[in-house]
């Protein structure tokens, strides 16, 4: 990891530090993706079957995954994590619930009603990834969300094993969120399924969920085709930034760098401290802690691109994560609380020793679908009201349009709209001449 003492950088060279490293979408990239779009728009399930034969290399009777297989992967399951998918889940719903919007009714004035109205989106698709490794953590983040805010259809694309199965822990996991239409889909060819259809999968009006280079410009350009679909996010690696203090443990702190690195070889792990003993503690723990990692290859790859940075103080620590603005923030400090009213953007903020960020991932009850790439700056995580639309509404008894009306009427002239200024004085002088 990259050591840097940030009081001694420029502006330009601080820039330079928190610059993220150019997501791989090439222009091959992109003339690929539209391929696999205008094969699946075209030929519908054969291509779909196709491209699962050449990327996944498995032939398909069904891309659907039948009810045999929902029972099967349960039963093969260890107990222990079937409680653990259930028992995360029940913590996913109950903060999702008491985060999820509200309908509202005010009175503006006397006699005008202004309402907001929810609404589910009718028909959702969530991906989720199985590359490196199967996901079931992401669809109870997909699938609890679009169950509470009661989507009418919900459609999950996972990619298929060699074996032509799903993932058991990702089906036992959609099942519990109350999903069955389950498809054996990975790639640019699922969200192309969901986002146009086939005589198999049902077309959806939003897509969710992460995935890697392929998937991401598939959702970006069904996103800008007028026949596509909406998506939640782009994204891009993940990400962590760790504020530390000299009394936090380095193990710790290494332990959270780590976690972050092992997602893949793009990933970035920051650690950003006043304490100059601590980065040096945290950079012998990473290489012990490393060493024993599986992926241990992916981690040192990642770690390659991350960053060691001492500041002067907590409050510039909070300076360089602002500008950083990261998925994931761990406020390791004595005092967190203390911090958070400094922290302007962070898909999601862990705070205290006692609050690893795989807590998020899994099991706190928050989601772990999060903005990245600065997109924190302007965007939230994944919630219930990703999944609804909030609909206003307004009704006005004639009281309340003499009350307001003469407003709509001056401000309408003002924009030289006079058919605005007319749909509500031709009603004005109606109610006048009434009375």
């Amino acid at each position: 990891m990259k050591r840097l003492d940030w009081t001694a950088l420029s502006a330009a060279e601080r820039h330079a530090a928190l610059a993220r490293p150019a997501l791989a979408g090439s222009a091959e990239t992109r003339a690929a993706v539209a391929r696999t779009l205008a094969a699946v728009r075209s030929d519908g399930d054969a291509a779909l079957l196709e491209l699962t034969r050449r990327f996944d290399r498995c032939t398909l009777a069904s891309l659907r995954v039948g009810e045999a297989e929902f029972v099967a992967a349960e039963e093969s399951l260890a107990e222990e994590l079937k409680r653990a998918i259930l028992d995360a889940r029940g913590r996913i719903e109950h903060f999702h619930r008491a985060c999820a919007p509200q309908p509202v009714r005010v009175e503006t004035a006397a006699g005008v009603i202004c309402e907001r109205i929810l609404r589910p989106i009718e028909r959702v698709g969530l991906y989720v990834p199985a590359g490196a490794a199967p996901l079931p953590s992401t669809a109870l983040m997909l699938g609890v969300p679009a169950q509470i805010a009661g989507c009418g259809d919900v459609v999950l694309c996972t990619p298929p094993r060699a074996d032509g199965r799903c993932d058991e822990a990702v089906l036992f996991a959609a099942r519990s969120c109350g999903i069955d239409q389950v498809f054996k889909l990975g790639g640019a060819q699922a969200i192309a399924a969901m986002a146009y259809g086939s005589a198999s999968v049902p077309r959806c009006d939003k897509l969710f969920g992460p995935g890697n280079v392929w998937v991401t410009e598939a959702k970006l350009q069904v996103a800008s085709d007028p026949q596509g679909a909406a998506i939640d996010m782009p994204a891009g690696p993940s990400e962590v930034l760790v504020v530390a203090d000299a009394q936090a443990d380095a193990r710790f702190v290494a332990a959270d760098l780590l976690a972050q690195a092992e997602h893949g070889t793009d990933s970035q792990s920051i650690l950003v401290s006043p304490s100059a003993a601590l980065i040096e503690e945290v950079a012998a723990c990473i290489e012990v802690q490393r060493l024993r990692l599986p992926r241990a290859d992916i981690a040192r790859q990642s770690l390659a691109r991350g960053l060691l940075i001492k500041v002067a103080s907590l409050q510039q620590a909070l300076e360089v994560s602002n500008a950083y603005a990261p998925e994931h923030l761990i406020l390791n400090v004595a005092e967190p609380r203390q911090l958070v009213a400094g922290v302007r953007s962070a898909g999601s903020i862990f705070l205290g020793a006692w609050s690893p960020e795989s807590i998020g991932d899994y099991c706190s009850g928050t989601n772990h679908v999060l903005p990245t790439y600065a997109a924190s700056r302007a965007c939230s995580g994944l919630s219930v009201a990703s999944f609804q639309k909030q609909i206003s509404m307004q009704e006005l008894s004639p009281a309340g349009l003499r009350a307001i009306g003469p407003c709509a009427v001056t401000l309408a002239r003002a924009e030289q709209l006079d058919a605005h200024a007319n749909a509500v004085s031709l009603r004005l002088e109606t109610m006048e001449n009434v009375a």
